[in-house]
């Protein structure tokens, strides 16, 4: 009977020490398991946590495109083949300005300061000191002195004459290339319809091709399209402004080139009295 109490009891304290065993895994299973979520979770923290400044960097490099990247972009999307002319109509064009700007800023003289040297110069000196003062000045209106100063032999009539023929010469030298620079305002938003032309052109062909009409399909010839049309109205426009200053500026120069002529021919008129 002892023995059999021996054995229950034994059985007992190893089901007992089972049973606390297995609860005891069980714990340690469960704070496992959740230690891996925790850890799961931290990290997943982490790589959002690390994605984050990423995305906000990608917006941020996309935010801050500086406006010569804008154009190149716009620029290659718009096609090479067209864009390209656009850009050498506008780059032959500025070329043309930038050389007639100069060229007038020459040009421009002080019609008053240089009347005033020539009558000193004639009471001074004569025709000849006249002469030399013309010389010593640049620009149309001491050229167009010194021819007339040149024929005061001949009289004040052909003085006049000279005067005349050569402030005619003087103005197409004043306005030489500018019908070049027209030309270029006019030919670069024709290239940009004709490049809206073109990409109209290509939108349907791929309509066709597919069979139907989707966005994707057209959205790139359409863009395109618009892409030149706008580079071809823009180059005009740059150039429209130019054109206009330069035309200002020769019709200045003409306005000046006509009065100083006749204050020159009253000028000897009273020298030869």
């Amino acid at each position: 009977m002892k023995r059999v109490f021996s054995i229950l009891a034994v059985t007992g304290l190893l089901t007992f020490g089972t049973i606390n065993n297995v609860s005891a895994q069980d714990q340690q299973e469960n704070v496992e398991a959740v230690e891996a979520v925790d850890s799961t979770v931290v990290a997943t923290e982490e790589v959002v946590q690390e994605e984050a400044p990423v995305v906000a960097q990608t917006e941020e490099v996309e935010e801050t495109q500086t406006f010569h990247q804008i154009i190149k972009q716009k620029f290659i999307e718009g096609g090479a083949g067209f864009m390209g002319i656009v850009l050498l109509a506008l780059i032959l064009g500025l070329a043309i300005a930038i050389e007639r700007i100069i060229y007038l800023n020459l040009a421009t003289t002080n019609t008053q300061k240089l009347l005033k040297n020539v009558e000193e110069a004639l009471q001074s000196g004569g025709v000849e000191e006249a002469k030399e003062v013309c010389r010593n000045t640049r620009g149309p209106v001491a050229s167009i002195f010194y021819q007339g100063l040149d024929r005061m032999d001949e009289g004040i009539d052909m003085v006049e004459k000279s005067v005349v023929s050569y402030g005619g010469v003087q103005m197409g030298q004043l306005e030489q290339n500018i019908s070049w620079l027209s030309l270029f305002i006019a030919l670069a938003p024709m290239l940009g319809f004709m490049g809206t032309v073109i990409g109209m052109i290509a939108a349907f062909d791929s309509i066709e091709a597919a069979g139907n009409i989707s966005p994707t399909l057209v959205a790139k010839g359409i863009k395109q399209a618009l892409i030149t049309t706008v580079f071809g109205l823009i180059v005009a426009m740059i150039l429209q402004i130019f054109y206009n200053y330069i035309v200002a500026k020769v019709d200045s120069i003409v306005n000046k080139m006509e009065d100083a002529s006749i204050s020159l021919i009253d000028l000897l008129v009273k020298y030869k009295k």
